[in-house]
């Protein structure tokens, strides 16, 4: 049996999420059941995390057991003939029995994306948050350098979630503008359910003067959900980097490498 890794992109306006719903398209189903038609049995995919419905990925790992002899480097264009256009597989390589696309990973970058301008722009529609009101970028990242380091983050997650704990690292959240997009890159061991989105809506409150960037970690230390900013619409969020315990060996595409060293 051999164990597959896959280097995937995809847009995710169209699905429900990675992860599979009884009700809804969904990327990891949708890519089963093309791996399927390629391998001639049935698959079952294992990914980097669960995206939520709406969000994108510029890069995503998953991998698959199967017991096809077909050619690992025939993979990625048998498999995208049977694939919608918004799901690609960039590459694949075959990887250890201990491989887990998940299990494996030690580290994500999600990317946010904040179109900043009076005028909306047509080409940035479920793809960045259009916010019209002019943003200080500057007071963004020092709101945002408030979430680095090792903390309770229920504050910053969807109520009702049910994890072991809401204890994350964050290593950095960098805000940088380029013209009118903002970006909002951050780096953790692990994310809660709406985190990403929940704390870029807490720097945009930031930025628009409704609490201090001191006051975040007030915030977190209470843990109270309603004292933090809104989980902003899913279009503007991006899977942008993941590192993995071990070299996964997809680092030669045109999508670019999986990092694996440090920020």
């Amino acid at each position: 049996m051999r164990n597959i890794a896959l280097k995937l992109m995809y847009v995710g306006t169209a699905y429900h999420g990675w992860q599979i719903q009884k009700n809804g398209a969904t990327v990891q189903e949708t890519l089963q059941d093309a791996l399927a038609t390629v391998v001639c049995h049935p698959v079952k995919c294992t990914g980097a995390g669960r995206t939520d419905a709406g969000v994108h990925a510029e890069t995503y790992i998953a991998n698959f057991r199967t017991t096809s002899t077909i050619p690992v480097e025939r993979l990625p264009l048998a498999v995208n003939t049977r694939l919608p256009e918004d799901i690609v597989v960039v590459s694949a390589k075959e990887v250890g029995e201990g491989f887990n696309a998940i299990g494996s990973c030690i580290k994500k970058e999600y990317t946010y994306r904040v179109y900043n301008s009076r005028i909306r722009n047509a080409f940035y529609v479920d793809r960045a948050y259009f916010y019209p009101k002019h943003l200080d970028e500057s007071v963004m990242a020092d709101a945002a350098s408030r979430f680095v380091g090792t903390h309770d983050f229920a504050a910053v997650r969807a109520v009702g979630t049910n994890v072991k704990s809401t204890v994350r690292t964050v290593h950095y959240f960098d805000v940088a503008r380029h013209g009118d997009l903002i970006e909002l890159k951050v780096c953790a061991n692990g994310f809660l359910y709406n985190m990403v989105r929940a704390m870029t809506g807490t720097v945009l409150y930031a930025a628009e003067g409704k609490l201090t960037p001191d006051g975040i970690s007030d915030i977190l230390e209470r843990g109270n959900r309603t004292e933090a900013g809104p989980t902003v619409p899913p279009g503007g969020l991006y899977m942008t980097k993941l590192w993995y315990n071990e070299p996964v060996g997809l680092d030669t595409d045109p999508a670019g490498p999986i990092p694996l060293n440090k920020h």
